[in-house]
């Protein structure tokens, strides 16, 4: 979900600068460059129809960002030190384990005797 809504917001990035930049303003901008303005958009031109799509665009941008760091945050509400299982706030010092005893080597090998015959 979150992978989904991030190419979305890169993709409301783009529209927002592209219809930031047709606009016209002082300098003219890259407005002069879109063409006949006035058969496509009416007699005064692209400025309301961009003015307005500016702010849809940047409404939903916003909303986007929001639920972006929403979804976010949920999925590191939970940190390493929740994991942690403590009885007591005092730590205890390890317990030391003895290395296993080696084994014994046998005694030396019993010669059974031969009963005597007398």
């Amino acid at each position: 979900m979150t992978s989904t809504l991030l190419i979305i917001q890169f993709i409301l990035a783009v529209a927002i600068t592209i219809s930031i930049l047709l606009q016209k303003s002082s300098s003219i901008g890259l407005g002069a460059y879109s063409g006949s303005n006035d058969s496509l958009f009416g007699a005064k031109g692209p400025g309301n129809f961009l003015s307005k799509a500016t702010m849809f665009l940047g409404l939903l941008f916003v909303i986007n960002t929001v639920t972006l760091g929403y979804l976010y945050n949920q999925e590191k509400l939970e940190s390493a030190v929740d994991s942690v299982k403590t009885d007591t706030l005092i730590p205890t010092t390890p317990v030391e384990q003895t290395a296993p005893a080696a084994p014994i080597a046998p005694a030396a090998p019993v010669v059974p005797t031969q009963p005597q015959n007398n």
